[in-house]
């Protein structure tokens, strides 16, 4: 048993924590989808296309934006703690 010990989630070189995971992927992968649904909703308009399919595409980015911001919130707290 000699050598073993424990040590927390982040503090290991090979192993990210909880806080790394959130903050270098989850946070990106929540900004671009909010990005690329917000992209999709402007060529839509631009090109004078379905205004269900821009409504639509509003209710999504909304979704996507109040996900993002609690996903960057809990991230803040994780990082703090």
């Amino acid at each position: 048993m000699a050598g073993l010990c424990w040590q927390a989630p982040g503090e290991g070189a090979n192993r990210p924590g909880m806080s790394d995971i959130l903050s270098h992927y989850l946070v990106p992968a929540a900004i671009i989808a909010v990005a690329v649904v917000l992209m999709l909703g402007l060529m839509n308009m631009m090109r004078g296309g379905s205004p269900n399919r821009s409504q639509s595409l509003m209710r999504w980015r909304v979704l996507l934006q109040f996900v993002a911001i609690i996903i960057i919130m809990f991230t803040i707290w994780v990082m703090r703690g």
